[in-house]
């Protein structure tokens, strides 16, 4: 499935793009609002993520262009937090709105969600789930099951662990995962990592201070054993 990026941030194209290239997805990146109707025209171009602000072309412009030949999905990137500012986006043809900072875990459930909305996703509701063992995501309703048992996870701790569980064996520094679940967000202190591992192990592990599967590298950091 092929996933459109326009943004005029390099670095945040380059993070968005290697996230959903992990995911499976095939991803086209453009830079301004005049690339962005142009490769919009490729009809196996499933899903655009736009940013608002960008030269040549605003994404506002480049929304209400797309929709007079297209009906795939849009996400609109902005810094602007004004409900009119939304308003405007829906107006044009936009069907998303995510304010920057934002999380990329959320900006993927979103994709899904618009995805499964389209038609354009033809997966099961199996195919929306993630298990590993007695640990069970429900990806949609953003759900962790532990031995079937509800976990009553926080936002926060349901991204930690969906990031882990999808990236398994792989050891990921507390830096690393502060820049990956809290990449946008107001930089935590690094111990808020650890907190989070704990509780999840708590609400996940049959035996906490003996975990199965939220395990540490000491001296280099967590990982979901698989």
């Amino acid at each position: 499935m092929k996933i459109l990026v326009v943004d005029d941030e390099a670095l945040l194209v380059k993070g968005i793009k290697f996230n959903l290239q992990n995911d499976g997805y095939e991803v086209i990146t453009g830079s301004n609002g005049l690339e962005a109707v142009e490769l919009a025209q490729d009809p196996s171009v499933s899903l655009i993520i736009l940013d608002v602000m960008m030269p040549e072309m605003d994404g506002l412009t480049a929304c209400s262009k797309i929709r007079e030949f297209s009906n795939v999905p849009i996400i609109l990137l902005t810094a602007k937090t004004e409900d009119m500012d939304k308003l405007i986006g829906f107006d044009q043809g936009a069907d998303d709105y995510l304010t920057k900072p934002f999380n990329i875990l959320e900006l993927k459930a979103r994709i899904r969600a618009l995805l499964r909305r389209s038609g354009a996703n033809a997966t099961t509701q199996a195919a929306n789930t993630l298990t590993i063992g007695t640990i069970t995501l429900d990806l949609d309703a953003r759900n962790a099951y532990h031995s079937g048992e509800l976990a009553d996870l926080t936002a926060k701790e349901f991204d930690v662990v969906e990031f882990l569980m999808r990236n398994p064996n792989r050891v990921y520094s507390r830096e690393a995962l502060l820049d990956t679940i809290w990449a946008y967000e107001y930089r935590s202190d690094i111990r808020t990592v650890d907190v989070h591992i704990r509780r999840l192990r708590e609400k996940l592990e049959d035996n906490p201070a003996e975990p199965k599967y939220i395990m540490t590298k000491w001296g280099v950091g967590y990982y979901f054993k698989k």
